[in-house]
């Protein structure tokens, strides 16, 4: 059945295409398996609450009639602003019943992971569809100070404050709109926690298709909550959502995430004594009781959305984003107003990435683009164009961002597999590797390796606090153990690094800056990192003669573990491993370039010219052998092998491929559209 929603109905109907109903929301209640919500263009300010869910043969379709003609707001415009004389400040009284059970002015953002000095609200003002800055105090509205630490530092002078009139139960919001009336602009205010987001677990089956869905006052989404999300599954299986565009999140646009767990939500905040380390354990070996499995959970898909202008993160997931796809997306300008810190930020921030394959998607200017978090088990990077992920800004170099200086690519403290191949790695800092059990395949690597070897404690002081994560049975949830983090394990097969000019500004820091609990700050690009880590052979060799019980004691089950190389180049000063015997190291001046035109982003590089005949082998499964704590292959989630046979543009591949993404590259250029929706 098909089913009719008109924002623009004087009345509503009955749903039929002659009287649609007024709301989505109507339609949501009545939608069952099978069915089909074709919604009109318009501006939606609700929060659509599907109650029923679909079949896997049989889904429910929320569909925009017109590519993002559709809008789904947690905003409403608010008018009848009142200045204040001989300012540019205006106020805003509005009834606390305006905002229901939920007050986005009364809550403060919060939860474990998030940097309790920083003090935000959920709720945010908007002028002109951009959103403004909340400041701490009244004064901070009267006098704004430009930010040191936001990516567009002069709208940060277009501040807000809020406070209560307990009075005349009111919310009053302070704004500075500088040259601008209030009355005459689009000023609009958050109002609803969620934009299109079940209430109820288990509503799988769905798809949402060509919405644009923004400005919901989402909370923080660490790993140990009801991790919430501006749009999402809430905890049950396959959904799509594709063709998209969702923006203006104040926390975490969509969210794959956790369940609430009463007994362990934040815990880590509210109860104190145990480490959020240990909270996290608790709650994945809950969840492995409470329904946590591959038959129940997961096998999302989130398809050709445009994703930006989040606070925290574009896409959020712990242990409900198992087994999904996120393909074809072009995610940006993620966490830029830096006004909310902590450890759970990024383009795409998951744990638990158990068999995720995030392919084909454009990932720039946010404070880190990737950041795949315990258990990237069977996770595939592959075919991505990640850049300016690591302020890029010469202003934003200043010590108080330092503990988000970014990168394309960051994997913590996982036992893998988790294969990375055939990436366009642009950033000044391409990868953050405090892990273990990592491949990196074919791909073009402009930035350096930081934090290999490090990073793995809890930030004791004179006690060890390794961290125990945990792994799982191959292409399954269920736990298979705990280990800490060994380091190394990691493959390096026929990548290019290309070592590109270091801003200044950078190299002081790496001057100026040392925090070997954590960050090395490396900005160099190259294997070199990996120097004093053992080849198999000799890993292999402290093992001879040895033998369960009754072995003489050593280090060998506690050391770092081998690392393997192979077909790899070099330019520009990039350094190998000096372990690494067949590396090409040339010296011709190779570079690339990022412009911006009207089509997009175009990518454009020489380095092709100095490439001749590779001395490279095939990357396949067979030659990536196994991680070493899971026992688990480099696989395709449904454990059959992986031949690398087809490059970065679906090119066929010869047996001695050439190195990097592109098989062939002889128009030197590539050009990237804006969105992909």
């Amino acid at each position: 059945m098909k089913i009719y929603v008109s924002g623009k109905a004087e009345v509503t109907g009955n749903g039929t295409q002659a009287a649609p109903f007024k709301t989505i929301q109507e339609a949501a209640n009545i939608a069952m398996p099978g069915d089909e919500v074709i919604v009109l263009p318009g501006i939606y300010r609700e929060h659509v609450n599907p109650i029923h869910a679909g079949r896997e043969e049989a889904r429910i379709v929320y569909r925009s009639e017109i590519p993002l003609g559709a809008v789904i707001t947690g905003a409403e415009e608010i008018k009848g602003w009142e200045q204040v004389e001989g300012t540019t400040v205006w106020k805003k009284e509005i009834a606390n019943s305006f905002f229901g059970e939920y007050n986005p002015y009364t809550t403060l953002v919060s939860g474990d992971w998030f940097i309790a000095y920083f003090v935000a609200h959920t709720g945010e003002v908007y002028l002109n569809d951009q959103s403004m800055y909340e400041v701490e105090t009244i004064e901070g509205v009267y006098t704004p100070v430009k930010s040191r630490i936001a990516w567009e530092p002069e709208f940060s002078l277009y501040t807000w404050y809020t406070e209560q009139n307990a009075e005349k139960d009111c919310t009053v919001i302070y704004a500075n709109f500088h040259e601008f009336d209030p009355n005459k602009e689009n000023v609009e205010i958050n109002v609803r926690q969620f934009g299109f987001y079940p209430l109820a677990e288990g509503i799988g089956h769905i798809t949402l298709d060509g919405f644009k869905v923004s400005k919901a006052a989402t909370q923080w989404a660490p790993p140990t909550a009801y991790q919430v999300g501006m749009v999402g599954p809430h905890w049950s299986k396959g959904w799509i959502i594709e063709n998209c565009e969702i923006c203006d999140s104040k926390c975490s646009g969509i969210s794959l995430g956790k369940y609430l767990q009463p007994n362990n939500d934040n815990k880590w905040l509210h109860a104190k004594y145990k480490d959020g380390t240990q909270t996290e354990r608790d709650c994945i070996c809950q969840a492995q009781v409470e329904g946590w499995s591959k038959e129940n959970i997961g096998s999302h898909r989130i398809l050709n959305c445009n994703i930006h202008h989040c606070g925290q993160t574009g896409i959020v997931g712990h242990l409900g984003g198992v087994f999904s796809i996120i393909e074809g997306n072009h995610i940006h300008h993620i966490n830029n107003k830096q006004n909310l810190a902590g450890a759970e930020i990024g383009g795409i921030k998951m744990h638990a990435a158990i068999d995720v394959i995030i392919a084909r998607n454009h990932i720039d200017h946010c404070t880190r683009g990737l950041w795949l978090d315990w258990q990237a088990q069977g996770t595939r990077v592959t075919g991505n164009l990640f850049h300016d992920n690591a302020l890029p800004y010469d202003h934003l170099m200043i010590d108080e961002a330092m503990h988000a200086l970014g990168e394309d690519i960051f994997v913590e403290v996982s036992h893998g597999p988790t294969l990375i191949d055939h990436n366009l790695l642009l950033s000044e800092r391409s990868l953050k590797l405090p892990t273990q059990g990592v491949a990196l395949a074919h791909n073009l690597i402009a930035g350096s390796m930081a934090a290999v070897g490090i990073g793995v404690d809890n930030g004791t002081i004179s006690i060890k606090s390794p961290r125990y994560t945990p792994y799982h049975m191959k292409h399954r949830t269920e736990i298979a153990g705990f280990m800490t983090i060994l380091h190394g394990d990691m493959r390096f097969y026929n990548n290019i690094f290309l070592q590109q000019p270091i801003r200044e500004k950078l190299l002081e820091k790496e001057r100026t800056v040392s925090d070997l609990t954590w960050e090395d700050f490396n900005i160099h690009c190259g294997t070199f990192p990996y120097e004093n880590y053992p080849l198999w052979e000799e890993w292999d060799a402290m093992f001879e003669g040895y033998c369960g019980m009754g072995s003489p004691a050593s280090d060998r089950y506690y050391s770092a573990l081998p690392v393997w190389f192979g077909g790899n180049v070099y330019l520009n000063g990039a350094k190998p491993c000096s372990k690494e015997t067949d590396a090409l190291v040339l010296s011709e001046p190779a570079e690339f370039t990022l412009k911006e035109t009207e089509e997009g982003i175009v990518f454009s590089t020489n380095l092709y010219h100095f490439l001749h005949t590779p001395s490279t082998s095939r990357v396949t499964t067979e030659r990536l052998g196994c991680a070493f704590e899971p026992e688990q292959a480099y696989e395709q989630p449904d454990g059959s092998p992986i031949v690398m046979d087809t490059d970065y543009l679906g090119s066929a591949r010869s047996e001695q491929p050439m190195p990097g993404p592109f098989e062939h590259f002889e128009d030197r250029q590539l050009v990237f559209p804006r969105s992909a929706c």
